[in-house]
C-alpha cells in the first residue's frame, strides 16, 4: 500500500492560498516566468544589515538553535527585514547549492511582487505565520520547496521581519511551524528585554513554572508605575489590548498599589510574588527592578511611544515636544570643577545656533545638560524634542526622526506622523546616543542639517525647519569613523563645540548632588528622610558608581521608601547590589561577588522583629514575606 504524502492542507489555508495567488496575478506576475535573482550588492547588504542591527543580533542566536533541531534535514534557516529582503542565511551543506538556484542567499528578496506567494512574502503582508508546500508556490520554479515563515514583532506590534525554514518538498514535517513560531516569539522576548533594559520589568503567568519560558507574560513599567509595554503572552492573560492598558494604574492591573509592589521587591529581589490581574485570576510574578529614572516628568525615551502619547500627537503636532521642567545652567553647577568649566563653554554659545556635541558615561547628565542649554537660549519658549537613538529599534529610528505620511508602510497611522525634527521646529533637537544611529539615517540627518528641510517618508515635499541640534554619545566617534560606522561629514556637522561630562565617581560635588535629589524624591515621598547616616556617607564616598547619575538617582529613590518615616537612610535601606559597588578599597572578593542577600535583608528582618518583639507573623505581614522565609533566617541565626 502505497502511503500518502503528508501535506498542510486545510480550508482556512486554501482560502489563504487563493488570496495569495490572486494578489500574485493583480502584480502581473506568470507561474511560468524565471524570476531574477539579482541580489544587493556587498556594501548595500552591509549597511541593510546595520539599519536592522538589533533585529540581526538578537535573531542569529536563536537562529542557530533552530538549526540545530532541523539539522541534516535539507532545509535552511532565513532571516529576513520587513520587506522579505533576506539577512542572514544557515543551511545544510546538502541544500545550500539547491537553495542558490531559487536565491535562498542573503541580499534577495522574497517579497511577494518579486516571488509571487511564497511563506516569506505571504506571512509578511498577512501578518501571520504561514506554511506554503510544493506546487502552493506561486511560481513553478519554487514548486521543489517547503516553507514555513512567521512575522518578528516589535514590543509594539510593529512588523521589523520575518524567521522561515525553506526544505526540500519531500521533507515538509507538519511540527516545522511550530518550531519557527516559538523561535520567533522567542525573538520577540528578546527585543522586549533590549527595548525596556532600564525599565522595571515584570515576568508572569497563572502557572509557575511557565515563567522563563516562551509563555509568560513580560511588562514593563516606568519608575511611577505608568505601563510602558506588554508582550503578547501579556495582553492575551490580561485580555484587553495595550492601549487599554496603557490607561490603568498599577493596582488596577496587578491588584495591590504600586509602592506596595516596590517594598516587596527590594525586600526580596528575586523572589516569587503573587500578584492578581482584573480577572482575579492570581499569577506568580518574578520583577527585574532595572535602572527606571525618578520620576514621570522624565520618564525613559520607550515611553514616548505609548499609546496615550500618541494619542496627543495626532491631535497636536507639536505635542510630542518634551514639557518636562528645564534646568538651567545654574542649576547644574554644585560645585564641581571640571562640570563647571564645561558649563562655562556650553554658556558662551546659548544665544549662537552652534551645534554642541556632549560626551561622556551613559549616565552622566548629558540630557539635562541639552535641556540647561535650551532654556538659557533665545529658544526656550520653543519645544525641547528628544529622541534617543539606542532605545528605539533600528527599523523604528527613520520614522521617528523624520516622520511619515498616510500610508507610507505597513502599520502606518492614518494621516501620517510628524517626525521629531519638525516637532523641534523653533526649537531645540537633542538626539542621544547619535553613535548608535543607523548609516542610512545618518545620510538623511546630514541632508537635513545641510538643507534645513525635511521630507517625511512617502512624502515629496521638503518642510523647512529651524531648529537646534545638541547630539549626546558615550562613544568614540573618531574610532567609528575609521572603522566605517559612522560618517565622517556627520561628525563635523554635529560637534561645533565638544564638552566632556566627569563620571560620578570623578567628581567633587557629591554631597550636594544628594541633597538636591533628595528634595527631588521627598516631593515624591513625603515621608522620606531629609539627611543619610555618617555609614551611608562614607559608603557613597567610596563607591564606583558605574551607573552615574542614574545610578545614583535610582539608589536614593529606593532607599528613601525603604526608610519612609525613619530620621535618615541607613545603609539596611539600601539596595543590595550597592554594596558591591561601594566595597571598601582592596576588598577584592566584594569586588569580584555581590554581596548575599541576606546581608541588607537580615537587617531589616531583625529591626522589624524587634519592633514586633519578636512576632513573627507580624513582622511577616510588613515585610511582605512568608512567614517560613523569617523562620528560616531565625534558624540560620542560631
Amino acid at each position: 500500500m502505497t502511503r500518502r504524502p503528508v501535506t498542510p492542507h486545510d480550508a482556512a489555508r486554501a482560502d489563504m492560498i487563493a488570496h495569495a495567488h490572486a494578489r500574485s496575478r493583480a502584480l502581473g506576475l506568470r507561474t511560468t516566468e524565471t524570476p531574477e535573482f539579482g541580489a544587493l550588492a556587498a556594501v548595500d547588504l552591509r549597511e541593510l544589515i546595520d539599519a536592522n542591527r538589533t533585529l540581526y543580533h538578537q535573531a542569529r542566536p536563536v537562529m542557530d538553535a533552530l538549526h540545530a533541531q532541523i539539522v541534516d534535514t535539507q532545509s535552511m534557516v532565513l532571516l529576513t527585514d520587513r520587506n522579505g529582503v533576506i539577512l542572514h542565511s544557515l543551511g545544510d551543506s546538502d541544500f545550500v547549492e539547491k537553495a542558490q538556484r531559487v536565491a535562498l542567499r542573503p541580499g534577495v528578496s522574497w517579497a511577494e511582487q518579486h516571488r509571487g506567494t511564497n511563506a516569506i512574502g505571504t506571512a509578511l503582508v498577512d501578518h501571520q505565520p504561514t506554511t506554503v508546500h510544493a506546487g502552493e508556490h506561486f511560481l513553478r520554479a519554487n514548486h521543489i520547496l517547503t516553507c514555513s515563515c512567521a512575522p518578528i514583532a516589535d514590543p509594539y506590534g510593529r512588523t521589523l521581519g520575518a524567521l522561515d525554514v525553506s526544505g526540500e518538498s519531500r521533507g515538509f514535517h507538519k511540527h516545522t511551524l511550530a518550531l519557527v513560531r516559538m523561535s520567533a516569539q522567542m525573538i520577540e522576548n528578546h527585543l522586549f528585554g533590549t527595548e525596556f533594559a532600564e525599565a522595571i520589568r515584570l515576568q508572569f503567568h497563572a502557572r509557575a513554572e511557565f515563567i522563563g519560558t516562551l509563555y509568560e507574560g513580560l511588562a514593563a513599567f516606568a519608575a511611577d508605575g505608568t505601563l510602558l509595554c506588554a508582550n503578547r503572552s501579556a495582553l492575551f492573560q490580561f485580555g484587553a489590548p495595550l492601549a487599554d492598558l496603557q490607561q490603568r494604574d498599577f493596582a488596577a492591573l496587578f491588584g495591590q498599589p504600586f509602592a506596595t509592589f516596590m517594598q516587596r521587591l527590594m525586600h526580596a529581589p528575586g523572589e516569587p510574588l503573587t500578584l492578581a490581574l482584573p480577572s482575579g485570576v492570581r499569577v506568580i510574578a518574578r520583577a527585574t527592578p532595572g535602572a527606571a529614572p525618578l520620576a514621570r516628568s522624565a520618564p525613559p525615551a520607550t515611553s514616548r511611544a505609548v499609546s496615550a502619547h500618541a494619542a496627543s500627537q495626532a491631535k497636536a503636532p507639536n505635542a510630542a515636544a518634551d514639557t518636562a521642567p528645564q534646568p538651567t545652567l545654574a542649576d547644574l553647577d554644585t560645585g564641581d570643577a571640571r562640570l563647571a568649566a564645561a558649563l562655562q563653554r556650553v554658556a558662551r554659545v546659548r544665544g549662537r545656533d552652534i551645534p554642541v556635541l556632549v560626551l561622556g558615561r551613559t549616565g552622566t547628565g548629558k540630557e539635562w545638560l541639552a535641556r540647561a542649554l535650551h532654556h538659557d537660549s533665545p529658544r526656550s519658549d520653543g519645544p525641547f524634542v528628544a529622541l534617543n537613538c539606542a532605545a528605539l529599534p533600528d527599523t523604528l529610528i527613520e520614522a521617528e526622526l523624520f516622520g511619515y505620511e498616510d500610508g507610507a508602510f505597513t502599520g502606518a497611522k492614518r494621516r501620517g506622523s510628524t517626525g521629531k525634527i519638525a516637532q523641534a521646529h523653533g526649537g531645540t533637537l537633542f538626539l542621544d546616543e547619535i553613535g548608535d544611529m543607523p548609516l542610512a539615517q545618518q545620510v538623511r540627518l546630514m541632508r537635513v542639517l545641510q538643507e534645513r528641510a525635511v521630507v517625511p517618508l512617502g512624502g515629496t515635499r521638503a518642510v523647512p525647519v529651524d531648529l537646534r541640534i545638541v547630539c549626546a554619545t558615550h562613544r568614540d566617534l573618531r574610532a567609528m569613523i575609521a572603522e566605517g560606522t559612522f560618517r565622517e561629514d556627520l561628525y563635523y556637522r554635529i560637534n561645533g563645540l565638544v564638552v566632556t561630562l566627569p563620571a560620578l565617581a570623578e567628581r567633587t560635588d557629591l554631597a550636594a548632588l544628594v541633597a538636591r535629589m533628595l528634595d527631588i524624591v521627598r516631593r515624591e515621598v513625603p515621608g522620606a528622610p531629609a539627611r543619610l547616616t555618617p555609614a551611608v556617607e562614607a559608603c557613597f564616598a567610596r563607591c564606583r558608581w558605574p551607573g552615574n547619575l542614574r545610578q545614583l538617582a535610582s539608589t536614593l529613590r529606593t532607599a528613601a521608601i525603604m526608610a519612609e518615616g525613619e530620621d535618615a537612610i541607613d545603609v539596611a535601606h539600601l539596595p543590595e547590589d550597592l554594596v558591591h559597588d561601594c566595597a571598601p578599597p582592596g576588598d577584592s572578593k566584594a569586588q569580584r561577588e555581590p554581596a548575599p542577600l541576606a546581608v541588607l535583608q537580615s537587617r531589616l528582618i531583625e529591626d522589624t522583629l524587634a519592633r514586633h518583639r519578636g512576632n513573627v507573623s507580624a513582622a511577616a505581614r510588613e515585610l511582605g514575606l512568608a512567614r517560613n522565609t523569617v523562620y528560616r533566617h531565625l534558624r540560620r541565626r542560631g
